[in-house]
């Protein structure tokens, strides 16, 4: 794992979106210890309270930034106010993200989860990019699930990433043969977009670092928060306290650090995939496919600029 202690300068702001539960909140207090830290999400009272909570800490600074992923215009206003803060950016932590069980659409009738997941961390992350400094370090958090040949991915129900295009995605289409729940294969899909993006970012810009994170499997967290009741219920009281014993699976807490010890590594690595104890992993075959992720970039870019702003879809 990569030593948080080689790059943390308390002059640094880091960023990370979804930081008010979950592994997000835990990396957020985490990265609060490296300096200040621009916490983005969707709900003002949530992001006050984490604010709250760093602000008190000596030599805590966080500020808030409310910014919906499902909305590529609500991602677009919130990379500007990120901008015009004027804070030293030393990183970017794409971390807010969805998992639902059955397909689900946001008001403009796209697919929620390729949005939420893929089309507006990948805004954000365009829109920040001028702004970077060098050597500045850009990690999504990705899932080994977009990988129909990992087994534990297999045998949760996930047949992995069904990619046909980013217009198919928004309108929540995947390649034949997915899982029986709708959601998984948005899901999936979503998060090898999140990992190509990687990829093809880090070939492409070289001037800054992309990586990637698989934090493992953390029952009790608020990702599938749309599972029902019971199945929540055991995965918080069952299998979370299991889970530091199980191969592939992890906590919010242990996941934090890992998280934090790669954005805040302060060596050159780039297009690294990080497994759930910090050591390097590889994606799906198609993944590892310079053309597929470069599809990827460039079908996300073209969809993203025939957007315009507050503009309802036209492709439906």
């Amino acid at each position: 794992m990569p030593n948080p202690s080689h790059s943390t300068s308390p002059a640094r702001t880091w960023i990370i979106t979804g930081p008010t539960s979950g592994i997000g909140r835990r990396t957020a207090l985490k990265l609060a210890e490296h300096g200040s830290v621009v916490l983005v999400g969707r709900d003002p009272n949530k992001l006050a309270e984490v604010e709250a909570e760093i602000d008190a800490r000596p030599q805590g600074h966080a500020v808030s930034v409310v910014c919906d992923f499902s909305g590529i215009p609500s991602v677009r206003r919130a990379a500007a106010r990120i901008v015009a803060l004027g804070l030293p950016i030393a990183g970017l932590l794409n971390n807010a993200g969805i998992m639902p069980t059955r397909a689900d659409q946001t008001a403009q009738g796209w697919d929620l989860a390729f949005t939420t997941n893929h089309l507006g961390p990948f805004a954000l992350t365009e829109a920040l990019i001028p702004h970077l400094p060098d050597g500045a370090n850009v990690v999504f958090v990705c899932s080994g699930v977009e990988d129909p040949e990992r087994k534990p991915a297999v045998v949760a129900g996930f047949h992995g990433g069904r990619y046909i295009s980013a217009k198919a995605g928004l309108r929540g289409e995947w390649q034949p043969g997915g899982s029986s729940k709708a959601g998984f294969d948005a899901y999936a899909t979503s998060k090898q977009c999140n990992l190509a993006t990687v990829l093809a970012f880090a070939r492409e810009t070289p001037r800054l670092r992309f990586n990637a994170v698989e934090p493992g499997f953390n029952p009790g967290t608020g990702l599938g928060r749309d599972a029902n009741a019971a199945v929540r219920f055991l995965a918080k009281y069952v299998a979370a306290p299991l889970a530091p014993l199980i191969k592939h699976w992890s906590t919010p807490k242990r996941a934090a650090r890992m998280i934090t010890g790669v954005l805040t590594d302060g060596s050159d690595r780039t297009g690294v995939y990080y497994d759930e104890n910090g050591k390097p992993m590889v994606g799906s075959a198609q993944v590892r496919d310079p053309a597929f992720a470069d599809r990827v970039v460039a079908e996300t870019r073209a969809l993203l600029a025939a957007i315009p702003v507050d503009a309802a879809p036209t492709n439906r």
